[in-house]
């Protein structure tokens, strides 16, 4: 995979193509404060750099593993004081989280192939698919 890189004093478009993002979704990070704004000098933009490409690709990659945007605050400040526990800890329910849905997901997984084969089976009558997702 080719990896852009944003120039050293890159604009916030050129941040967010390189990160593969809209301008707005780094603008709403700057909201939430995740990601932070540059000083703009007089009659200047602000200009981001690598530290800024680094950051939203973390910001990113996070919301991928499903961590909150809280959470990703979170472990941005973690981070800056160096408190591998808490992260340690946060990563550790993160994983909780992801067992628990991935047992939910072979539970359903489970139901359909069961009701798939019912319905192989079936000649005569409403489908089971059918009906199992009709009641109320």
């Amino acid at each position: 995979m080719v990896r852009i890189q944003a120039k050293n004093s890159d604009t916030i478009g050129g941040l967010a193509s390189a990160a593969g993002v809209g301008v707005e979704t780094v603008r709403f990070y700057q909201r939430r404060g995740l990601l932070p704004e540059p000083p703009r000098p007089p009659g200047e933009i602000r200009r981001y750099g690598e530290a800024d490409l680094k950051r939203l690709r973390f910001i990113r990659s996070a919301q991928a593993a499903g961590f909150t945007l809280a959470e990703i605050k979170e472990l941005l400040e973690l981070d800056a004081a160096d408190d591998r526990a808490r992260a340690r800890e946060l990563a550790q329910a993160r994983i909780a989280a992801l067992d628990e849905k991935i047992e939910e997901l072979r539970e359903a997984r489970d139901s359909l192939a069961g009701l798939a084969t019912a319905c192989a089976g079936k000649r005569r009558g409403p489908c089971p698919i059918l009906t199992a997702f009709d009641r109320r």
